[in-house]
């Protein structure tokens, strides 16, 4: 099912296309959401905190990315969260292009965050506990297609030793009711989304997918891990004016 289209009809649609999937049950739903779990067991092997301050850029797909954005930006040690595309080509990182499933790309998110406050294993810890269902292949919820996989795409060979290991965690101690099918996949580059499509969570709460879907994972981050959560959103401010140059939109 689609559930959203560019610009000022994406709320209207978006709100249609969610009561349609509510009333008469079209689209698969999580067996057990996301906001629904408790939260899994931080990772055995992380690294430890940095002892300076600094910044370390994660990327991460799981589902639409309105939702996974509005997760991370209320993250303790976050400091940006942009909205975007990966695993696909430049030329094809549009979102009519993307919403295909034919482009190889994955709605994502670029995390800025300071290793000196939150490690990255911590951050896959919220992935796995609140932003996303790594039991559903290429799918999240309504949002079906290939665009919606959840994958892990490590920026160093760091994470994607802290990746591994912590998915083989998880598998082993059957903490989801299904086989994780959430990927790890060797970083490819991250093209910024369209200037709408940023902070779209925070600015539009009253849209009913956004109600439905996304408001119970930020409540699910707050009750799970209180001194990570921060009220107030680390919006995108200077990487949507980025978005837009990148993309040719017009604020």
């Amino acid at each position: 099912m689609t559930r959203r289209l560019p610009m000022l009809a994406a709320a209207v649609l978006a709100t249609a296309s969610v009561a349609l999937t509510l009333l008469v049950g079209v689209g698969r739903q999580p067996a057990v959401a996301a906001e629904s779990r408790g939260a899994v067991p931080a990772p055995l092997v992380d690294e430890a905190l940095a002892k300076t301050s600094r910044s370390e850029t994660a990327i991460l797909s799981g589902g639409c990315f309105w939702g996974m954005q509005l997760v991370f930006q209320h993250v303790r040690g976050v400091r940006e969260v942009i909205s975007g595309y990966t695993g696909g080509e430049r030329s094809t990182a549009h979102y009519e292009d993307v919403s295909t499933g034919t482009t190889g790309h994955a709605e994502s998110v670029e995390i800025v965050f300071d290793p000196h406050v939150v490690s990255y294993g911590t951050l896959l810890r919220v992935y796995f506990s609140a932003a996303t269902d790594p039991t559903e292949l290429d799918y999240q919820g309504p949002d079906q297609g290939s665009q919606y996989r959840g994958v892990i795409w490590p920026t160093s060979g760091v994470q994607r030793r802290i990746a591994e290991s912590y998915v083989e965690q998880l598998e082993a101690g059957h903490f989801f009711p299904a086989p994780i099918v959430t990927r790890i996949e060797s970083a490819r580059p991250f093209y910024p989304a369209e200037a709408y499509h940023q902070n779209f969570a925070t600015l539009n709460p009253y849209n009913l997918y956004i109600m439905t879907y996304d408001a119970p994972k930020v409540a699910a981050l707050a009750q799970r891990f209180p001194g990570l959560y921060v009220a107030r959103p680390t919006l995108v401010i200077a990487s949507s004016a980025r978005a837009a140059a990148e993309q040719g939109v017009s604020r």
